[in-house]
């Protein structure tokens, strides 16, 4: 089910970090799709965009299991979210900058070609490291195409994941077991009708990238669910035996996330809304629980769930920028995947390296630094 660390105070699932990481590059493979499609309904790993639901189920099941217990041993807030802070901003930083280089090599141009002044890059730059949203239509919103984070697309979901962790710090642990239960009701019953009222015009849940058309509350919404959904299962959680079930786990995700547009490319489906709103009401938060129950049983299956755990966060926080490069390069010269492919599967094992790069002589260590630096000296 899970194995010792000898540096968390608790054991961590070592299943649930490899599926994180089986999600983040289907992620990848989501984004590449992106550059070689007309629209949502025809585009490669259709439903790519419902990993960021499966992360935050599993970010809130991961978080109540490692700190439910410790507000009556004197976590604080602020101690809370100071460790939140570390465990993310780092490979933000880093995320904004490689998002900034990109879109210097691009020419500093909007997707339509209009120029974009230097200050309204660092404006945005600013905002991307701070993690505050640029609004549609603004001088920092440099890509002119609603993006949040305009310089690393992706960012908008950590920007979720930060108010999901200030939900929790402020509100949500303090919730009994029974009222939190009714708030994820509440939570649930505003995801299904976002997905099967249409509140994307495309009856799917790839909204709260943009805060254009009310996509901020849109993606709160979805956030406030999952998030929440993911503590409540970590309060309730009871193992159940079961055997295989990382590769059971992957098989799903994977299935799941590649299924088709619901009901053809020719029109918006109610179909596809309701798909949507099982598999983030039902599907999600069954992998989960099938993955916290599981345990490797070979030195093969625990190698790989480390490996893909730990480069997960750097693989979906870096890839993005380097996505951006290949789309204006594509459609530039009007390519199709036959005449790219080769670039695009350059730019995965690329994404990939990289981010155990980062990882090994950048994230790890800054984090252990910023720990040692402010958590023990707050706890003297």
């Amino acid at each position: 089910m899970f194995k010792e660390s000898s540096k968390a105070p608790k054991p961590r699932y070592e299943l649930l970090d490899g599926l994180r990481g089986v999600a983040a590059i289907m992620v990848i493979f989501y984004h590449v799709g992106e550059c070689f499609a007309t629209s949502v309904r025809d585009q490669w790993i259709n439903h790519g965009y419902l990993a960021v639901d499966f992360f935050f189920v599993l970010s809130g099941f991961v978080i109540g299991y490692a700190y439910d217990d410790r507000w009556k041993r004197g976590l604080t807030s602020g101690g809370f979210l100071l460790r939140r802070l570390i465990r993310l901003q780092p490979m933000v930083i880093i995320g904004v900058t490689l998002g900034v280089i990109s879109f210097l090599i691009q020419g500093c141009e909007q997707w339509d070609g209009s120029s974009v002044s230097t200050g309204a890059v660092l404006l945005s730059l600013l905002l991307g490291l701070l993690m505050l949203p640029a609004l549609p239509g603004t001088a920092p919103e440099v890509r002119g195409n609603g993006e949040m984070f305009p310089l690393n697309g992706p960012s908008w979901s950590l920007f979720f994941e930060y108010i999901g962790s200030i939900f929790y710090a402020l509100f949500l642990h303090r919730l009994s077991t029974r009222m939190l239960r009714v708030f994820t009701a509440l939570s649930g019953i505003g995801l299904a009708a976002i997905a099967i009222g249409n509140g994307s015009g495309d009856y799917h849940l790839g909204v709260g990238w943009t805060a254009e058309g009310g996509g901020f509350w849109l993606g709160l919404v979805r956030m406030t669910f999952s998030f929440s959904m993911g503590l409540l299962l970590s309060r309730d959680f009871k193992p159940i035996k079961i055997r295989g079930a990382f590769w059971l786990c992957s098989v799903l995700i994977i299935t799941v996330l590649a299924v088709p547009y619901i009901g053809g490319a020719e029109r918006p489906m109610i179909a596809n809304g309701i798909y949507d709103a099982i598999c983030t009401l039902v599907v999600f938060p069954a992998i989960v629980y099938l993955g916290a129950s599981g345990q490797t049983t070979d030195r093969h299956s625990a190698l790989t769930c480390e490996f893909l755990g730990a480069i997960s966060y750097p693989v979906y926080i870096i890839h993005y920028p380097f996505m951006y490069l290949m789309y204006a390069w594509a459609w530039k010269n009007g390519y199709g995947f036959d005449q790219v492919w080769y670039v695009a599967s350059a730019i995965v094992i690329t994404v990939i390296i990289l981010a155990w790069l980062l990882l090994k002589y950048y994230d790890e260590p800054v984090r252990r630094y910023l720990s040692g630096k402010l958590i023990k000296k707050r706890n003297n």
